[in-house]
């Protein structure tokens, strides 16, 4: 194993404890639950100051504050937001995957992946340059909406975003200089324009950005709502487990419902979660909700009668 492999594993093995249900952690657990980890994956432990390299590394790489509490006396992680644990707890998932496999050169053997894999994405390394090098980007990109309508883009490349295994590049047009969403499979034509340089950014809340948004677009147009819905108790198991959105409140939760509210914008790829579970939801409130689903429900019934 290479040496910033190693370093990379160990402040991951940091993050996992941290992370984990146990809200203060001692320097002498953190230092023996790492020196545990690293010594199953034929690697080195860490030292006092070993360990203050990687948080400060941590918090360079990863975005992630570990703060220390001395009344529990105890690290911690700073947690940002939700968006923010969200990003690095699928870091962790992956990261637990990669390092369980270890050298196994037999993949297939142990992990089903899935058969499609995104259009484009051999742009995704491309993008990621030209975000780190402050490069514009110019492509053409097709409006699936509007029929498929073709049209040449300059762009301020300034983050990538995954969503629904869909990626996503963020940048700002030159055209009218806001930012925009671009999904990366409508893109073509794709170029790093290396003569040019632009600043980017640093007034972009990101972290908020997507704050009331299921999915990826943050239509600000489209009012922030409380919705309450209910759905059977079988159904609530798998939305407790893994939750409808980040603001997701239980109300009740009994042998007769589960329910739930979600604080966001009430768009169509919202609409479309609700209705994978269509066979036992019940829109409470908004009441324009649950007219909207009703009348998905009455046109869908016309089409398959």
């Amino acid at each position: 194993m290479s040496k910033q492999l190693e370093i990379i594993k160990r402040q991951l093995v940091i993050l996992n404890k941290l992370s984990g249900c146990q809200k203060f952690v001692s320097k002498e657990e953190l230092i023996d639950y790492v020196d545990r980890r690293m010594e199953e994956r034929d690697s080195s432990g860490v030292s006092k100051r070993t360990l203050e390299r990687d948080f400060a590394a941590i918090g360079e790489l990863f975005g992630i504050t570990i703060g220390y509490d001395f009344a529990h006396n105890g690290y911690y992680i700073q947690e940002a937001d939700e968006w923010q644990k969200n990003s690095y707890d699928e870091l962790l998932l992956n990261f637990e995957l990669l390092t369980a496999l270890g050298d196994e050169p037999n993949l297939h053997s142990f992990v089903l992946a899935e058969h499609h894999r995104p259009a484009n994405h051999a742009y995704l390394g491309e993008i990621i340059k030209a975000i780190k090098s402050k490069h514009p980007l110019s492509f053409t990109y097709e409006y699936i909406r509007s029929d498929g309508y073709m049209r040449k883009k300059k762009v301020k490349p300034h983050y990538l975003k995954e969503d629904q295994h869909r990626w996503y590049l963020l940048a700002i047009d030159y055209e009218d200089e806001t930012l925009k969403t671009f999904a990366v499979d409508a893109i073509s034509q794709l170029e790093i324009l290396r003569q040019e340089h632009f600043k980017r950014s640093m007034d972009i809340q990101i972290k908020d950005l997507f704050k009331y948004s299921f999915g990826i677009w943050n239509q600000e147009d489209i009012p922030i709502e409380e919705i309450e819905i209910s759905y059977s108790p079988l159904d609530g198991k798998f939305i407790k487990r893994l939750p409808l959105h980040h603001s997701q409140i239980i109300l009740a939760d009994n042998e007769k419902e589960f329910r739930i509210q979600v604080t966001l914008r009430i768009t169509n790829d919202f609409v479309m979660a609700l209705l994978s579970r269509s066979s036992s939801l019940t829109v409470i409130r908004p009441s324009h909700l649950r007219e909207r689903i009703k009348n998905i429900y009455q046109q869908a019934l016309q089409r398959n009668s």
